[in-house]
C-alpha cells in the first residue's frame, strides 16, 4: 500500500500533494536519508506537483513544491539519469 492517496486525492489535500511529501521524509527518515531508497515517492511527488501546475497555472505556488520551472527542471534531469 503506498503511504499517500490517488493523484486527485492529494491535489485536493491542502496543501494540495502534502501528503506525498509527507511520506519522502517520512522514507528518508526510516532509511538513514539515503535518498536512493526514497526515488519513487520522490517522483510521485513531481507527479502530483506537474498535476498541481498543470491545473493552476505555474504562477500557483504550494509549500509541497518546487517552483514549475525548478520542477520541470528536475523532472528532466532525473528522465536523463536513468
Amino acid at each position: 500500500m503506498l503511504p499517500y492517496q490517488t493523484l486527485q486525492d492529494d491535489l485536493a489535500t491542502n496543501p494540495p500533494c502534502h501528503p506525498r511529501a509527507c511520506a519522502i521524509q517520512n522514507c528518508l527518515n526510516r532509511n538513514g536519508f539515503d535518498e536512493s531508497k526514497c526515488q519513487k515517492l520522490v517522483d510521485a511527488l513531481y507527479e502530483c506537483c506537474n498535476a498541481f501546475y498543470e491545473k493552476n497555472g505555474d504562477s500557483a505556488s504550494t509549500v509541497s513544491c518546487p517552483k514549475a520551472n525548478l520542477l520541470r527542471l528536475k523532472m528532466e534531469q532525473r528522465k536523463k539519469a536513468t
